[in-house]
């Protein structure tokens, strides 16, 4: 399995999607906007993961490699490659998709909760209700034919569908106890006070009793967008995920 990783920054990275890649022996390739905006062919690859970073969707001046990086990820979803973003990657999702990228009502910063909608018997199926890890400012609409996977009490579009091949996640299942000291110490301007912002305490004791389950189901997702490739999956339930 040839998978490519977009990563916009040093201090978001895959997390603990590492050790399910290792344990597909997955080809993998990396192109690190900090370093270089060198992009492969799409053809060939398999999987695309898109992660985070602190940048908007819409900043193509100040970030100029946006707009090769859109261009990669429509061109993926159009030839059916399997596509899973987070946060900003999910942002882009729904960019090139013809969706609205606006600043959500509230911040979330942290672990809080989120709501499984039922997106029909061929969408992925979430937790009724679990805790994630968030650090966003951004919402966006959904893009036309995406299904709606789940939501929050501060943001109603927290992960879509596309088809059986592109979901798209405003948090961050991948959170490992590393993870989280990167994004603390990265992103300190992120922490005022908010409804829905987290203390850096009550953050790292969320993670150490969290982790785990949000891990499972990020392997899980991958497994589901992977099926087809003739993988087998590493995760068959979780929580009340239905089996595939």
């Amino acid at each position: 399995m040839r998978v490519h990783i977009l990563q916009h920054v040093p201090f978001e990275g895959i997390g603990c999607m590492g050790s399910w890649l290792d344990s597909r022996d997955a080809e993998l390739g990396y192109t690190r906007f900090y370093e270089s905006a060198e992009l492969p062919d799409v053809r060939g690859i398999d999987l695309v993961i898109i992660m985070g970073g602190p940048m908007n969707v819409p900043d193509e001046t100040t970030h100029p490699w946006l707009v090769a990086e859109k261009k990669f990820v429509r061109e993926a979803i159009d030839q059916g490659v399997a596509v899973l973003g987070v946060c900003l990657g999910a942002q882009l999702i729904a960019d090139v998709m013809g969706a609205r990228i606006f600043p959500n009502e509230f911040k979330e910063v942290g672990w809080l909760p989120i709501e499984a909608v039922d997106g029909g018997e061929d969408s992925f199926a979430f937790p009724e209700r679990m805790m994630a890890f968030h650090w966003h400012g951004d919402t966006f609409d959904l893009p036309v034919g995406a299904l709606r996977l789940a939501r929050s009490e501060g943001c109603e579009n927290q992960a879509f569908q596309l088809g059986k091949n592109v979901i798209g996640l405003q948090f961050h299942l991948e959170t490992t106890m590393e993870t989280t000291e990167l994004m603390i110490e990265n992103c300190p301007d992120d922490l005022a006070n908010g409804r829905y912002v987290q203390s850096v305490d009550a953050m790292r004791k969320a993670t150490a009793v969290n982790d785990n389950l949000a891990n499972r189901l990020v392997y899980a997702i991958l497994d589901y967008l992977t099926i087809k490739l003739g993988q087998e999956p590493e995760v068959s339930r979780v929580a009340g995920h239905k089996k595939f």
